[in-house]
Protein backbone atom coordinates (compact mmCIF):
# COMPACT_ATOMS: atom_id res chain seq x y z
CA UNK A 1 0.00 0.00 0.00
CA UNK A 2 1.38 3.44 -0.91
CA UNK A 3 1.85 5.54 1.81
CA UNK A 4 3.37 9.16 2.46
CA UNK A 5 7.10 9.23 3.93
CA UNK A 6 5.51 11.04 7.27
CA UNK A 7 3.03 7.59 7.27
CA UNK A 8 6.04 5.20 6.81
CA UNK A 9 8.17 6.93 9.39
CA UNK A 10 5.25 7.19 11.97
CA UNK A 11 4.64 3.79 11.13
CA UNK A 12 8.17 2.95 12.22
CA UNK A 13 7.89 4.47 15.28
CA UNK A 14 4.63 2.33 16.39
CA UNK A 15 6.41 -0.78 15.36
CA UNK A 16 9.48 0.22 17.95
CA UNK A 17 7.13 0.79 20.69
CA UNK A 18 6.81 4.41 20.75
CA UNK A 19 4.01 6.16 23.29
CA UNK A 20 5.21 9.41 23.16
CA UNK A 21 6.38 12.24 21.07
CA UNK A 22 7.30 15.62 22.11
CA UNK A 23 7.44 18.62 19.72
CA UNK A 24 6.84 22.25 18.82
CA UNK A 25 5.54 21.60 15.77
CA UNK A 26 6.79 23.30 12.30
CA UNK A 27 5.51 23.67 8.84
CA UNK A 28 8.43 22.06 7.57
CA UNK A 29 7.27 18.22 9.09
CA UNK A 30 3.37 18.95 8.35
CA UNK A 31 2.57 15.27 6.72
CA UNK A 32 4.59 13.97 9.61
CA UNK A 33 2.34 15.80 11.99
CA UNK A 34 -0.77 14.74 10.02
CA UNK A 35 0.49 10.86 10.26
CA UNK A 36 0.22 11.34 14.02
CA UNK A 37 -3.42 12.78 13.57
CA UNK A 38 -4.64 8.45 13.61
CA UNK A 39 -1.61 7.19 15.29
CA UNK A 40 -2.03 5.39 19.11
CA UNK A 41 1.42 7.81 19.49
CA UNK A 42 0.72 10.68 22.01
CA UNK A 43 1.87 14.01 20.13
CA UNK A 44 2.94 16.39 23.64
CA UNK A 45 3.56 20.50 22.76
CA UNK A 46 5.97 22.10 24.66
CA UNK A 47 6.43 25.63 24.88
CA UNK A 48 10.14 25.65 23.69
CA UNK A 49 12.16 23.14 21.67
CA UNK A 50 14.76 23.25 24.27
CA UNK A 51 11.26 22.17 26.32
CA UNK A 52 10.97 19.17 24.12
CA UNK A 53 14.00 17.95 23.97
CA UNK A 54 14.44 17.72 27.34
CA UNK A 55 11.27 15.83 28.11
CA UNK A 56 12.04 13.47 25.53
CA UNK A 57 15.91 13.31 27.19
CA UNK A 58 14.17 12.40 30.40
CA UNK A 59 11.55 9.98 28.94
CA UNK A 60 15.27 7.93 27.52
CA UNK A 61 15.90 7.83 31.61
CA UNK A 62 12.68 7.00 32.49
CA UNK A 63 11.88 4.07 29.87
CA UNK A 64 15.51 2.68 28.45
CA UNK A 65 13.97 3.10 25.16
CA UNK A 66 14.47 6.25 22.60
CA UNK A 67 12.77 9.08 23.36
CA UNK A 68 11.29 11.53 20.30
CA UNK A 69 12.10 14.35 19.36
CA UNK A 70 10.89 16.30 16.78
CA UNK A 71 11.33 19.69 15.72
CA UNK A 72 11.34 21.92 12.82
CA UNK A 73 14.58 23.00 10.87
CA UNK A 74 17.23 26.14 11.52
CA UNK A 75 16.17 27.21 14.64
CA UNK A 76 14.12 24.34 16.22
CA UNK A 77 17.15 22.45 15.78
CA UNK A 78 19.56 24.39 17.20
CA UNK A 79 17.25 25.20 20.14
CA UNK A 80 16.94 21.10 20.90
CA UNK A 81 20.73 20.97 20.69
CA UNK A 82 20.95 21.56 24.35
CA UNK A 83 18.53 18.10 24.65
CA UNK A 84 20.92 16.20 22.77
CA UNK A 85 23.72 17.22 24.36
CA UNK A 86 22.45 15.88 27.83
CA UNK A 87 21.78 12.82 26.21
CA UNK A 88 25.03 12.10 25.01
CA UNK A 89 26.85 13.38 28.10
CA UNK A 90 24.30 11.42 30.20
CA UNK A 91 24.35 7.78 27.82
CA UNK A 92 20.55 7.96 27.42
CA UNK A 93 18.99 6.84 23.94
CA UNK A 94 16.84 9.39 22.07
CA UNK A 95 16.10 10.48 18.79
CA UNK A 96 16.06 14.43 17.25
CA UNK A 97 13.38 14.69 14.13
CA UNK A 98 14.14 17.84 12.23
CA UNK A 99 11.99 18.57 9.36
CA UNK A 100 14.40 19.72 6.43
CA UNK A 101 14.24 22.56 3.82
CA UNK A 102 13.45 20.45 0.03
CA UNK A 103 15.96 18.46 -1.89
CA UNK A 104 15.82 20.42 -4.71
CA UNK A 105 16.74 24.07 -2.79
CA UNK A 106 19.58 22.21 -0.48
CA UNK A 107 22.98 23.73 -0.70
CA UNK A 108 21.81 27.39 -1.92
CA UNK A 109 21.50 28.10 2.61
CA UNK A 110 17.99 28.12 1.94
CA UNK A 111 15.57 29.69 4.56
CA UNK A 112 16.93 28.29 8.18
CA UNK A 113 18.97 25.48 6.21
CA UNK A 114 21.31 23.65 8.10
CA UNK A 115 24.00 21.08 7.30
CA UNK A 116 22.81 18.39 10.41
CA UNK A 117 25.67 16.05 9.72
CA UNK A 118 28.27 18.95 10.42
CA UNK A 119 26.19 21.08 13.45
CA UNK A 120 25.19 17.72 15.39
CA UNK A 121 28.59 15.82 14.12
CA UNK A 122 29.90 16.51 17.88
CA UNK A 123 26.53 16.22 19.89
CA UNK A 124 25.23 12.83 18.89
CA UNK A 125 26.54 9.82 18.41
CA UNK A 126 24.78 10.10 14.11
CA UNK A 127 23.44 12.81 12.67
CA UNK A 128 22.39 12.29 8.89
CA UNK A 129 19.77 12.53 6.28
CA UNK A 130 16.90 10.86 5.00
CA UNK A 131 16.95 11.13 1.01
CA UNK A 132 13.94 8.71 -0.01
CA UNK A 133 10.96 8.07 1.37
CA UNK A 134 11.58 4.60 0.43
CA UNK A 135 14.39 3.81 2.90
CA UNK A 136 12.74 5.59 5.66
CA UNK A 137 12.06 1.93 7.61
CA UNK A 138 15.35 1.18 6.59
CA UNK A 139 17.15 4.68 8.53
CA UNK A 140 14.81 4.33 11.42
CA UNK A 141 16.18 0.98 12.21
CA UNK A 142 19.53 2.19 11.86
CA UNK A 143 18.68 5.00 14.10
CA UNK A 144 17.08 2.95 16.74
CA UNK A 145 20.04 0.69 16.27
CA UNK A 146 22.78 2.93 17.00
CA UNK A 147 20.67 4.74 20.01
CA UNK A 148 20.38 1.84 21.98
CA UNK A 149 23.69 -0.07 21.33
CA UNK A 150 27.01 -0.01 23.40
CA UNK A 151 26.79 3.00 24.98
CA UNK A 152 23.33 4.27 24.22
CA UNK A 153 22.62 7.98 22.95
CA UNK A 154 21.41 10.75 20.52
CA UNK A 155 20.78 10.22 16.83
CA UNK A 156 19.81 12.77 14.82
CA UNK A 157 17.74 12.67 11.82
CA UNK A 158 16.82 14.95 8.89
CA UNK A 159 13.78 14.91 7.28
CA UNK A 160 13.24 17.20 3.99
CA UNK A 161 10.18 18.19 3.37
CA UNK A 162 9.66 16.49 0.29
CA UNK A 163 10.77 13.08 1.59
CA UNK A 164 7.69 13.59 4.08
CA UNK A 165 5.51 14.11 1.35
CA UNK A 166 6.21 11.84 -1.52
CA UNK A 167 4.74 8.32 -1.42
CA UNK A 168 5.96 4.42 -1.44
CA UNK A 169 5.19 1.14 -1.83
CA UNK A 170 7.94 0.42 1.24
CA UNK A 171 7.92 -2.57 2.89
CA UNK A 172 7.96 -1.70 7.19
CA UNK A 173 11.24 -3.02 8.87
CA UNK A 174 10.98 -5.14 11.77
CA UNK A 175 11.32 -4.22 14.89
CA UNK A 176 14.77 -3.18 16.55
CA UNK A 177 16.89 -6.10 18.16
CA UNK A 178 19.94 -4.99 20.05
CA UNK A 179 22.87 -7.66 20.62
CA UNK A 180 23.96 -8.30 24.33
CA UNK A 181 27.73 -9.24 25.54
CA UNK A 182 27.76 -10.91 28.18
CA UNK A 183 30.71 -11.38 30.54
CA UNK A 184 33.64 -13.69 29.67
CA UNK A 185 34.29 -16.93 32.39
CA UNK A 186 37.80 -15.66 32.45
CA UNK A 187 36.92 -12.03 33.33
CA UNK A 188 34.74 -12.83 36.16
CA UNK A 189 37.54 -15.35 37.69
CA UNK A 190 39.75 -12.81 37.59
CA UNK A 191 37.78 -10.44 39.38
CA UNK A 192 36.72 -13.13 42.19
CA UNK A 193 40.75 -13.67 43.02
CA UNK A 194 41.52 -9.36 42.43
CA UNK A 195 38.67 -8.91 45.42
CA UNK A 196 40.03 -11.89 47.61
CA UNK A 197 43.63 -10.27 47.33
CA UNK A 198 41.94 -6.95 47.83
CA UNK A 199 41.81 -4.53 51.53
CA UNK A 200 40.06 -1.18 50.39
CA UNK A 201 37.56 -2.64 47.55
CA UNK A 202 35.06 -0.13 46.30
CA UNK A 203 32.23 -0.83 43.76
CA UNK A 204 31.07 2.38 41.57
CA UNK A 205 28.33 2.20 39.51
CA UNK A 206 26.93 4.88 36.76
CA UNK A 207 25.34 5.16 33.76
CA UNK A 208 25.90 3.43 30.61
CA UNK A 209 22.07 1.30 30.31
CA UNK A 210 21.03 0.45 33.74
CA UNK A 211 17.48 -1.34 34.91
CA UNK A 212 16.10 -1.74 38.29
CA UNK A 213 17.14 -5.93 37.70
CA UNK A 214 20.81 -4.36 37.17
CA UNK A 215 20.48 -2.83 40.72
CA UNK A 216 19.36 -5.59 42.49
CA UNK A 217 22.27 -7.70 41.59
CA UNK A 218 24.87 -5.73 42.12
CA UNK A 219 23.50 -4.59 45.69
CA UNK A 220 23.14 -8.36 46.26
CA UNK A 221 26.71 -9.24 45.26
CA UNK A 222 27.99 -6.10 47.26
CA UNK A 223 26.02 -7.34 50.20
CA UNK A 224 27.16 -10.99 50.00
CA UNK A 225 31.00 -9.45 50.03
CA UNK A 226 29.97 -6.59 52.00
CA UNK A 227 31.46 -4.11 50.04
CA UNK A 228 30.46 -0.31 49.35
CA UNK A 229 28.81 0.84 46.69
CA UNK A 230 28.72 4.30 45.55
CA UNK A 231 26.80 6.16 43.03
CA UNK A 232 28.46 8.47 40.46
CA UNK A 233 26.66 12.09 40.13
CA UNK A 234 22.57 12.02 40.10
CA UNK A 235 22.92 7.79 39.63
CA UNK A 236 21.73 7.96 43.42
CA UNK A 237 18.69 5.53 42.50
CA UNK A 238 20.68 3.15 40.59
CA UNK A 239 20.88 1.19 44.23
CA UNK A 240 18.84 1.25 47.46
CA UNK A 241 20.37 4.24 49.39
CA UNK A 242 19.02 2.21 52.82
CA UNK A 243 21.43 -0.55 52.11
CA UNK A 244 24.06 -1.08 54.77
CA UNK A 245 26.69 -1.46 51.69
CA UNK A 246 25.64 2.09 50.29
CA UNK A 247 28.39 4.85 50.47
CA UNK A 248 27.09 7.77 48.85
CA UNK A 249 27.34 9.67 45.44
CA UNK A 250 30.27 11.04 43.69
CA UNK A 251 28.83 13.97 42.63
CA UNK A 252 29.24 18.11 42.67
CA UNK A 253 30.12 18.73 46.36
CA UNK A 254 30.57 15.30 47.02
CA UNK A 255 31.25 14.10 50.88
CA UNK A 256 35.61 14.53 51.20
CA UNK A 257 35.14 11.08 53.09
CA UNK A 258 33.83 9.54 50.10
CA UNK A 259 36.41 11.12 48.04
CA UNK A 260 39.26 10.27 50.51
CA UNK A 261 37.53 6.68 49.82
CA UNK A 262 38.21 6.67 46.36
CA UNK A 263 41.70 8.00 46.02
CA UNK A 264 42.67 5.13 48.65
CA UNK A 265 41.05 2.32 46.84
CA UNK A 266 43.40 -0.61 46.22
CA UNK A 267 40.25 -2.16 44.18
CA UNK A 268 37.77 -0.28 42.33
CA UNK A 269 34.98 -2.09 40.26
CA UNK A 270 33.35 0.27 38.25
CA UNK A 271 30.38 -1.10 36.59
CA UNK A 272 28.90 1.04 34.24
CA UNK A 273 30.15 5.00 33.82
CA UNK A 274 32.81 6.73 31.99
CA UNK A 275 34.98 7.86 35.44
CA UNK A 276 34.59 10.97 33.99
CA UNK A 277 35.12 14.76 35.36
CA UNK A 278 32.46 15.11 38.30
CA UNK A 279 32.89 11.46 39.60
CA UNK A 280 36.42 11.76 39.94
CA UNK A 281 36.85 15.60 40.95
CA UNK A 282 38.41 16.12 37.89
CA UNK A 283 40.46 13.17 36.88
CA UNK A 284 42.33 13.54 40.36
CA UNK A 285 41.44 10.80 42.39
CA UNK A 286 42.05 7.93 40.34
CA UNK A 287 45.70 9.31 39.53
CA UNK A 288 48.69 9.07 41.50
CA UNK A 289 49.54 9.10 44.18
CA UNK A 290 47.83 5.91 44.20
CA UNK A 291 49.20 4.59 41.44
CA UNK A 292 48.76 0.75 43.05
CA UNK A 293 44.89 0.80 42.71
CA UNK A 294 43.16 -1.87 40.52
CA UNK A 295 40.97 -1.00 38.17
CA UNK A 296 38.28 -2.98 36.41
CA UNK A 297 36.19 -1.68 34.38
CA UNK A 298 32.90 -2.98 32.58
CA UNK A 299 30.95 -1.06 30.38
CA UNK A 300 28.77 -2.31 27.06
CA UNK A 301 30.58 -0.08 24.85
CA UNK A 302 34.10 -1.30 24.01
CA UNK A 303 35.57 2.59 23.26
CA UNK A 304 34.70 3.63 26.85
CA UNK A 305 37.30 1.56 27.81
CA UNK A 306 41.10 2.97 28.32
CA UNK A 307 39.32 6.60 27.27
CA UNK A 308 40.23 8.30 30.31
CA UNK A 309 41.75 5.73 33.08
CA UNK A 310 43.62 2.45 31.78
CA UNK A 311 41.52 -0.41 33.38
CA UNK A 312 43.85 -3.62 34.08
CA UNK A 313 40.91 -5.77 33.71
CA UNK A 314 38.99 -4.10 31.01
CA UNK A 315 35.09 -6.13 30.63
CA UNK A 316 32.56 -5.62 27.54
CA UNK A 317 29.47 -6.56 29.09
CA UNK A 318 25.63 -5.30 29.04
CA UNK A 319 25.13 -4.27 32.38
CA UNK A 320 22.34 -6.53 32.76
CA UNK A 321 24.06 -9.67 32.00
CA UNK A 322 27.26 -8.20 34.35
CA UNK A 323 25.30 -8.06 36.83
CA UNK A 324 23.98 -11.37 36.84
CA UNK A 325 26.78 -13.20 36.60
CA UNK A 326 28.35 -10.92 40.04
CA UNK A 327 25.02 -12.09 41.90
CA UNK A 328 25.75 -15.26 41.12
CA UNK A 329 29.59 -15.49 42.39
CA UNK A 330 29.98 -17.28 45.46
CA UNK A 331 31.20 -14.83 48.13
CA UNK A 332 34.76 -14.16 49.52
CA UNK A 333 35.65 -13.84 53.05
CA UNK A 334 35.83 -9.88 53.28
CA UNK A 335 38.84 -8.65 55.02
CA UNK A 336 37.38 -4.60 54.83
CA UNK A 337 33.98 -5.01 57.06
CA UNK A 338 35.21 -2.23 58.69
CA UNK A 339 36.01 0.14 56.13
CA UNK A 340 32.39 -0.73 54.36
CA UNK A 341 30.77 0.11 57.79
CA UNK A 342 33.16 3.35 58.49
CA UNK A 343 32.12 3.89 54.57
CA UNK A 344 28.09 3.63 55.68
CA UNK A 345 28.49 5.60 58.94
CA UNK A 346 30.28 8.51 56.93
CA UNK A 347 27.06 8.74 54.39
CA UNK A 348 24.61 8.56 57.32
CA UNK A 349 26.23 11.29 58.95
CA UNK A 350 26.25 13.46 55.97
CA UNK A 351 22.40 13.06 56.05
CA UNK A 352 22.43 15.21 58.82
CA UNK A 353 22.36 18.81 58.74
CA UNK A 354 23.08 21.52 60.21
CA UNK A 355 20.37 24.20 61.09
CA UNK A 356 20.03 26.91 58.08
CA UNK A 357 20.14 30.51 58.82
CA UNK A 358 16.71 31.90 58.08
CA UNK A 359 12.97 31.16 58.27
CA UNK A 360 13.38 28.31 55.53
CA UNK A 361 15.48 25.30 56.23
CA UNK A 362 16.39 23.39 52.92
CA UNK A 363 17.65 20.53 55.24
CA UNK A 364 14.41 20.41 57.44
CA UNK A 365 12.36 20.39 54.38
CA UNK A 366 14.65 17.60 52.68
CA UNK A 367 14.41 15.20 55.94
CA UNK A 368 10.57 15.58 56.34
CA UNK A 369 10.57 14.65 52.11
CA UNK A 370 12.48 11.86 53.01
CA UNK A 371 9.88 10.70 55.07
CA UNK A 372 6.88 11.63 53.27
CA UNK A 373 7.27 10.58 49.87
CA UNK A 374 6.45 7.03 48.65
CA UNK A 375 9.44 5.28 47.37
CA UNK A 376 7.81 5.30 44.09
CA UNK A 377 8.01 9.15 43.58
CA UNK A 378 10.16 10.81 41.12
CA UNK A 379 12.50 13.57 42.49
CA UNK A 380 13.95 15.81 38.78
CA UNK A 381 15.83 18.75 39.03
CA UNK A 382 17.82 21.17 36.73
CA UNK A 383 21.26 22.60 37.86
CA UNK A 384 22.29 25.26 39.90
CA UNK A 385 23.49 25.48 43.95
CA UNK A 386 20.25 24.68 45.18
CA UNK A 387 21.10 20.93 43.94
CA UNK A 388 23.39 20.24 46.66
CA UNK A 389 20.26 20.04 49.07
CA UNK A 390 18.44 18.04 46.94
CA UNK A 391 20.96 15.41 46.77
CA UNK A 392 22.46 15.14 49.64
CA UNK A 393 19.47 15.32 51.76
CA UNK A 394 17.70 12.71 49.39
CA UNK A 395 17.44 9.41 49.49
CA UNK A 396 16.43 6.88 46.78
CA UNK A 397 15.17 3.09 46.96
CA UNK A 398 14.49 1.83 43.01
CA UNK A 399 16.06 2.82 39.81
CA UNK A 400 14.21 5.42 37.53
CA UNK A 401 13.59 7.84 40.49
CA UNK A 402 15.96 10.21 40.05
CA UNK A 403 16.00 12.05 36.41
CA UNK A 404 17.96 14.80 36.69
CA UNK A 405 21.12 15.76 33.84
CA UNK A 406 24.30 14.63 34.46
CA UNK A 407 25.18 17.16 31.83
CA UNK A 408 24.82 20.07 34.73
CA UNK A 409 21.87 21.49 32.11
CA UNK A 410 20.04 24.15 33.78
CA UNK A 411 16.16 24.57 32.72
CA UNK A 412 15.50 20.60 32.32
CA UNK A 413 13.72 19.67 35.61
CA UNK A 414 10.63 21.37 34.88
CA UNK A 415 10.30 19.36 31.02
CA UNK A 416 11.51 16.03 33.00
CA UNK A 417 8.63 16.31 35.09
CA UNK A 418 6.36 17.00 32.60
CA UNK A 419 7.68 13.68 30.73
CA UNK A 420 7.91 11.31 34.13
CA UNK A 421 4.26 12.26 35.03
CA UNK A 422 2.72 11.20 31.17
CA UNK A 423 5.18 7.74 31.70
CA UNK A 424 3.88 7.25 35.26
CA UNK A 425 0.79 9.22 36.27
CA UNK A 426 -0.06 7.49 39.26
CA UNK A 427 3.17 8.64 41.18
CA UNK A 428 4.09 11.58 42.92
CA UNK A 429 6.80 13.61 41.01
CA UNK A 430 8.28 16.48 42.44
CA UNK A 431 10.71 18.82 40.76
CA UNK A 432 13.58 21.01 42.56
CA UNK A 433 14.22 24.02 41.18
CA UNK A 434 15.94 27.59 41.87
CA UNK A 435 15.10 30.73 40.48
CA UNK A 436 17.34 30.96 37.79
CA UNK A 437 16.68 27.76 36.50
CA UNK A 438 13.26 28.02 36.72
CA UNK A 439 13.02 31.17 34.98
CA UNK A 440 15.06 29.42 31.81
CA UNK A 441 12.14 26.53 31.58
CA UNK A 442 9.06 28.17 33.54
CA UNK A 443 7.12 27.65 29.89
CA UNK A 444 7.30 24.37 30.69
CA UNK A 445 4.94 24.49 33.39
CA UNK A 446 2.37 25.70 31.10
CA UNK A 447 2.87 22.43 29.40
CA UNK A 448 2.25 20.90 32.35
CA UNK A 449 -0.89 22.72 32.92
CA UNK A 450 -2.10 22.11 29.19
CA UNK A 451 -2.09 18.32 30.01
CA UNK A 452 -3.00 18.13 33.27
CA UNK A 453 0.31 16.80 34.91
CA UNK A 454 0.38 17.51 39.04
CA UNK A 455 4.03 17.93 38.95
CA UNK A 456 4.53 19.98 42.57
CA UNK A 457 7.65 22.30 41.81
CA UNK A 458 9.53 23.60 44.85
CA UNK A 459 11.36 26.58 43.65
CA UNK A 460 14.71 27.50 45.98
CA UNK A 461 14.73 31.82 45.70
CA UNK A 462 18.19 33.36 47.18
CA UNK A 463 17.70 36.09 44.15
CA UNK A 464 21.14 35.17 42.42
CA UNK A 465 22.98 32.51 40.19
CA UNK A 466 24.67 31.23 43.46
CA UNK A 467 26.77 28.66 41.70
CA UNK A 468 28.56 31.29 39.56
CA UNK A 469 28.38 33.63 42.65
CA UNK A 470 30.23 31.32 44.69
CA UNK A 471 33.16 30.80 42.57
CA UNK A 472 33.21 34.76 42.17
CA UNK A 473 33.63 35.50 45.82
CA UNK A 474 36.30 33.21 45.63
CA UNK A 475 38.44 33.47 42.96
CA UNK A 476 37.47 37.04 42.11
CA UNK A 477 36.80 38.67 45.56
CA UNK A 478 34.79 41.85 45.42
CA UNK A 479 34.69 41.72 42.03
CA UNK A 480 30.61 40.37 41.41
CA UNK A 481 28.92 40.96 38.28
CA UNK A 482 26.09 39.66 36.06
CA UNK A 483 24.70 37.42 39.09
CA UNK A 484 22.20 39.24 41.07
CA UNK A 485 18.97 38.28 39.71
CA UNK A 486 15.21 40.67 39.94
CA UNK A 487 13.29 37.80 39.84
CA UNK A 488 9.41 38.28 39.23
CA UNK A 489 6.02 36.67 41.75
CA UNK A 490 6.95 32.60 40.90
CA UNK A 491 3.98 31.61 42.54
CA UNK A 492 1.49 34.69 40.21
CA UNK A 493 3.37 33.76 37.33
CA UNK A 494 2.45 30.04 38.59
CA UNK A 495 -1.26 31.02 39.06
CA UNK A 496 -1.58 32.82 36.04
CA UNK A 497 -0.27 29.67 34.50
CA UNK A 498 -3.26 27.66 36.06
CA UNK A 499 -1.72 26.23 38.56
CA UNK A 500 -1.55 25.96 42.36
CA UNK A 501 0.86 27.83 44.24
CA UNK A 502 1.92 29.64 47.47
CA UNK A 503 4.80 31.16 49.09
CA UNK A 504 6.06 29.19 51.85
CA UNK A 505 8.09 32.26 54.22
CA UNK A 506 8.61 29.32 57.46
CA UNK A 507 10.01 26.22 57.80
CA UNK A 508 7.04 25.02 59.89
CA UNK A 509 4.93 25.80 57.01
CA UNK A 510 6.01 23.85 54.66
CA UNK A 511 4.01 20.77 55.02
CA UNK A 512 1.25 21.61 55.31
CA UNK A 513 1.84 23.80 51.89
CA UNK A 514 3.26 20.06 50.13
CA UNK A 515 -0.16 18.32 51.41
CA UNK A 516 -2.19 21.25 50.11
CA UNK A 517 0.02 20.85 46.71
CA UNK A 518 -0.64 17.36 46.06
CA UNK A 519 -4.61 17.87 46.97
CA UNK A 520 -4.98 20.29 44.76
CA UNK A 521 -4.53 18.08 41.59
CA UNK A 522 -2.86 20.53 39.75
CA UNK A 523 0.34 21.24 38.57
CA UNK A 524 2.08 23.35 41.52
CA UNK A 525 4.84 25.53 42.67
CA UNK A 526 5.48 26.11 46.05
CA UNK A 527 8.69 29.04 46.18
CA UNK A 528 10.84 28.77 48.89
CA UNK A 529 12.78 32.05 49.88
CA UNK A 530 16.09 30.99 51.50
CA UNK A 531 18.75 33.57 52.80
CA UNK A 532 21.26 34.24 50.09
CA UNK A 533 24.10 34.46 52.29
CA UNK A 534 23.64 29.97 52.88
CA UNK A 535 24.23 28.99 49.24
CA UNK A 536 25.03 25.52 49.84
CA UNK A 537 24.92 23.23 53.29
CA UNK A 538 28.10 24.16 54.03
CA UNK A 539 28.92 27.63 52.17
CA UNK A 540 28.20 30.77 53.15
CA UNK A 541 29.16 34.02 51.04
CA UNK A 542 30.41 35.72 53.83
CA UNK A 543 32.78 33.03 54.62
CA UNK A 544 34.54 32.86 51.14
CA UNK A 545 34.63 36.93 51.10
CA UNK A 546 36.64 36.13 54.33
CA UNK A 547 38.88 33.83 53.28
CA UNK A 548 39.66 35.02 49.72
CA UNK A 549 40.83 38.45 52.31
Amino acid sequence: MSRTGGQILVDQLELNGAELAFSLPGESFLPLLDALYDSPIRLITSRHEQGAANAAEAYGKLTGTPGICIVTRGPGATQAAVGVHTAMQDSTPMLLLVGHVPRRVQGREAWQELDYGRVFGGLAKAAWQVDSADRIPEHISRAYALALSGRPGPVVLALPEDVLAETSDAADGAPVQVPRAAPRAEDLARLRDLLMSAERPLVVVGEGGWTQGTGDDVLRFCEANELPVACAFRCQDFVDNRSQSYAGVLGVAMDDRLAARLAEADLVLAVGGRLGDVPTRRYTLLEPPNPSATLVHVHPDPRELGFVFEPDLPTVSSLPDFAAALAALAPVEPRWREWTSAARADYEDNLRHEPMEGPVDLGEIMAFLRGRLPEDAIQTCGAGNFTVWAHRFAEFTRFGTQICPRSGSMGYGIAAGVAAKLVHPDRIVVCFTGDGDFSMSSPEFATAVHYGLAIVVLLVNNGMLATIRMHQERLFPGRVIGTDLVNPDFPALARAYGGHAERVERTEEFEGAFERALASGKPSLLELPVDPERISPRIRLSELQARAQ
